[in-house]
């Protein structure tokens, strides 16, 4: 249907802010995919900060005027004040955040709003308003993860020497300690938080002033405006700064990592919360109960944390399918690039604040523990080390000795500590009495002395260590 005259000739369309092109409204199923202010209004703060910081280029290069310039700072406080109040009438009509905030300023100041867009187009607004929130939340979960480290720091300190059994495939291994596999995490964490720094250095710079794609005739100072954003400089080709979405992509894929860094952790948890390991117990402010067994207490918040890593692992296939495709430079394709990224940092965020209060709040059993660290010979390994060191034997030929001493040992249910002198004796006469010396879970981590080794003397440097860096950053 023809749009209604405008008073200088004109048709009146569905959007005026590019309306002289078009004759006709839009139709109503092209403005529900075309709109994207259901989700990008997120972008409301970005979005004024970005325009304030063009306005004032634009002022002091002399392209817009000072009284212009103030009317539309002013005007864009009014809107940030409206929309942080809940006042603010987001309309589909007018798409985005962008329309939506430039029509409320030419209502509040009149034609001067106008000239706001000079020298810019959506495309390199959305890009700077886009990296300015991802910037923020790679940062924001930066910190989490450190919040995270400190409380893993926590049960390091106090269970430096906590003997539990280390496993490979779910079996167990050889003894450790609780505070060296928290450790692990702790490393696991710190790398997370080293992907999201890289991350932020390589999206700290600004798009603004690439216009559409090929730059502006306009005297522009895309320093200027890239200082007063807090962008490290300008991107150096206005092609790729409004085509670009790896600073989106280099987010998601350091979120994926650190979601499968929690996911694993929540895993641990799961089990270790079990009666059949009993290794901790969950608090009651990160658990929850059954509808009709009053026994249970269920580790539901790890449960979470392990299903939103495939939500976040799904966010970043589907950004990466969008671009995949992509010719330079805008297409409305890349539209389809900001619910994955926002859905992503708000669940890792949630997800991280939840594995911070279970960490926090749980009870180590250390009893149980040191129970487990005992079982399925877990000190073998230690008896074919000591023969290697006292006899001299080849380490495959101690392995099969080792493995007989296994051998005899579960048939008379036993541990390797309790067999006899002479029983070892029978299956290696070279065996002395200095071997009950370290079959012991607690003889057997402390030789693990060996850097990053399970050794409480190591644990407790290692926690010494991360604290020191902790407390620099």
């Amino acid at each position: 249907m023809a749009g209604k005259p405008r008073k200088n000739g004109g048709p009146m369309t569905g959007n005026q802010m590019w309306g002289g092109r078009f004759s006709d409204r839009p139709d109503a199923v092209m403005e529900a995919i075309n709109a994207s202010i259901g989700f990008d209004r997120k972008l409301y703060a970005q979005d004024i900060a970005g325009s304030k910081a063009h306005a004032a280029m634009l002022a002091e290069r002399g392209i817009l005027s000072k009284t212009d310039a103030k009317a539309i700072g002013k005007g864009l406080d009014t809107i940030l004040s409206e929309i942080e109040a809940g006042k603010f009438d987001f309309k589909p009509s007018l798409e985005d955040i962008h329309m939506n905030v430039e029509a409320r300023l030419a209502e509040l100041i009149g034609p001067a709003a106008g000239r706001l867009h000079t020298a810019r187009s959506r495309n390199d607004q959305v890009a700077v308003d886009f990296r300015l929130w991802v910037k923020a939340q790679a940062q924001a979960l930066h910190a989490a993860l450190g919040r995270l480290i400190d409380v893993l720091l926590d049960h390091a300190e106090t269970h430096a020497a906590s003997v539990m059994p280390g496993f490979t495939h779910l079996q167990t291994a050889q003894p450790v300690t609780f505070g060296h596999h928290c450790l692990a995490y702790v490393e696991m964490f710190a790398r997370d938080r080293s992907r999201l720094a890289d991350a932020v250095s390589r999206m700290d710079e600004c798009p603004l002033g690439a216009a559409a794609l090929a730059g502006t005739g306009f005297a522009i100072d895309r320093r200027m405006t890239a200082k007063a954003l807090g962008f490290r400089e300008p991107t150096r080709n206005s092609l790729d700064s409004v085509s670009d979405r790896d600073f989106a992509l280099d987010f998601l894929s350091a979120a994926s990592i650190a979601a499968t860094h929690l996911s694993r952790m929540a895993e641990e948890l799961v089990i270790w919360s079990t009666p059949q390991f009993n290794f901790v117990r969950m608090s009651d402010r990160f658990s929850t109960g059954s509808s009709i067994m009053p026994q249970k207490k269920n580790p539901d918040a790890a449960e979470l944390i392990r299903a939103k890593t495939g939500r976040i692992n799904g966010d970043l296939i589907a950004l990466l399918t969008v671009m995949k495709g992509l010719p330079l430079t805008y297409s409305k394709d890349m539209q389809e690039d900001k619910e994955a990224v926002f859905d992503a940092a708000e669940n890792l965020d949630l997800a991280i604040a939840a594995m911070t209060g279970m960490v926090a709040g749980m009870t180590v059993n250390t009893d149980m523990m040191r129970k487990a660290a005992g079982s399925g010979f877990s000190i073998a390994t230690d008896l074919a080390d000591w023969l290697v060191r006292e006899t001299g034997l080849p380490f495959r030929e101690a392995h099969h000795v080792t493995g007989r001493a296994v051998a005899l040992a579960e048939a008379k249910d036993c541990g390797l500590e309790d067999l006899s002198l002479e029983e070892l004796q029978a299956l290696n006469g070279d065996i002395t009495a200095r071997v009950f010396d370290v079959l012991s879970v607690e003889k057997s981590v402390a030789s693990r002395k060996s850097f990053g080794g399970t050794a409480p003397a190591n644990v407790r440097k290692q926690a010494a260590y991360w604290r020191k860096r902790r407390a620099k950053e």
